[in-house]
């Protein structure tokens, strides 16, 4: 009796727990991709892209044989495991909102054809919901969660790869899509051997600065492997299992980064409303502004704050951006413009190679002060000083904002008027105090 293999945020075939759970039922196995137009329409045709590329990398590791079929996996995914005779559908969970409810449907399908559907592992080191206080409830605060994480530990990587199963090709199927229109996008390289490779590099040449570097998105001091953790080209396990044995606080710090993205998957996991709304109730009272001339002034980058503008159109230009700036950008949004963050956080999930759900929402929310942290209440980022203190050369402002590449030094960050680039569109001292003021109301 076969086993279908049904790839999802797992595209690799090493440290792939549910393929050596695959291979302890059967030695032959059929890896299957179901493109869900549930999932790709909200996606944008960058994230699209990278995964159409990703499969055609996962593809030729399979030597071909993998099946890629099109429509609704609780009706797809029956279809194929009872006409290649499997005894048991295997994936690496998935535990946001709507993958949930798609697995509940095919375990019920699977379910009336007498075929066992079998989760294990999931995109995470510990999977959510794991991880939790003394008295069973969930952590609502990153560093106690991160304590506990770290103390309940992970399994070391699985020992996989291409040769663990005999794969079985199987007639039928789509061909994976075309890449779409980017508009001049370059993507990274797509598969499990780039993601090892930047990984590599990473390690070998950067990972012992980037505690001091990691903030600074004119330097080259980040991993860049967000989008190979987004499809799963990279378990983090493999990450921290080679963490382990490095010291410092370049290493710490990066632990500690993996951390907050598997507690914002807990937290979605326990709380899989806040994908849409407050974590914070309170926050649902608070006043927001909807002017649309304000949020296409964001979303092109042309706010009059350098720093501001430069993260916006290094987004639309390459479908990524620093994650300090990301934190500065989405700050301005919601408490300088007042708009609502989950307004920000729908135009970063359609334009980011790396969009995930839990760190893309939970990350807006910590911004904007109504989601898990302890005293978010006076942080109102000012987009002049966070650009001299982590932009001090201005470089990264002239990289993308041409307009301005003569203005030299810091000074880039307070241009004053210059030919063709917008003077600002709101007076930061005077907004800040409205956002205050809005907030205090959420606790009256």
């Amino acid at each position: 009796m076969t086993a279908v293999l049904w790839f999802r945020r797992d595209l690799r075939l090493g440290d792939h727990a549910a393929l050596l759970a695959a291979a302890g039922r059967s030695p032959a196995v059929l890896a299957v991709f179901v493109l869900d137009d549930a999932l790709l329409r909200p996606s944008g045709p960058v994230r699209r892209s990278f995964l159409y590329r990703s499969l055609r990398a996962l593809e030729e590791q399979l030597d071909g044989r993998l099946l890629v079929l099109r429509g609704d996996p609780a009706a797809e995914i029956p279809k194929i495991a009872a006409a290649v005779g499997a005894g048991s559908v295997h994936v690496s969970a998935d535990t946001g909102p709507y993958g949930r409810a798609r697995d509940e449907r095919v375990a019920e399908a699977l379910a009336d054809k007498g075929i066992e559907f079998v989760q294990t592992g999931s995109p995470y080191a510990v999977t959510p919901g794991r991880v939790r206080k003394g008295d069973g409830t969930p952590f609502k605060v990153f560093t106690p969660f991160r304590r506990a994480w770290a103390t309940h530990g992970w399994r070391a990587p699985a020992d996989t790869d291409s040769s663990t199963v005999d794969w079985i090709a199987q007639a039928g199927g789509v061909p994976i899509p075309a890449e779409e229109d980017l508009g001049g996008i370059v993507l990274p390289e797509a598969g499990e051997r780039a993601a090892l490779a930047a990984w590599e590099s990473f390690v070998d040449e950067r990972v012992t600065r980037y505690a001091e570097r990691r903030d600074r998105p004119d330097v080259d001091g980040t991993s860049r492997i967000s989008p190979y953790l987004r499809w799963g080209q990279l378990h983090p396990r493999t990450l921290l299992a080679e963490l382990a044995g490095r010291e410092g606080e370049g290493a710490e710090t990066y632990r500690s980064e993996l951390a907050w993205r598997e507690f914002y998957a807990d937290v979605l996991w326990h709380r899989p409303d806040t994908a849409r709304g407050n974590y914070d109730r309170r926050f649902d009272r608070i006043e927001h502004n909807t002017d649309e001339e304000l949020f296409t002034a964001w979303r092109l980058g042309r706010t009059g704050f350098p720093i501001v503008d430069a993260g916006m159109r290094q987004l639309l230009a390459e479908g990524w951006m620093h994650n300090r700036v990301r934190m500065i950008t989405a700050s301005f949004l919601v408490k300088d413009l007042h708009q609502p963050w989950w307004r920000g956080a729908r135009h970063f999930m359609r334009h980011l190679v790396d969009g995930d759900l839990a760190s893309n929402q939970h990350g807006w929310q910590w911004t904007a002060g109504c989601g898990t942290d302890a005293a978010p209440y006076f942080r109102v980022f000012n987009p002049v000083t966070q650009g001299e203190r982590f932009d001090p050369a201005g470089d990264y402002v002239r990289r993308y904002v041409p307009e301005l590449r003569g203005v030299p030094g810091k000074r880039v960050h307070k241009p004053g008027e210059v030919p063709g680039y917008p003077a600002p569109i709101v007076d930061h001292a005077e907004e800040r105090e409205v956002a205050l003021a809005r907030y205090a109301a959420t606790r009256d």
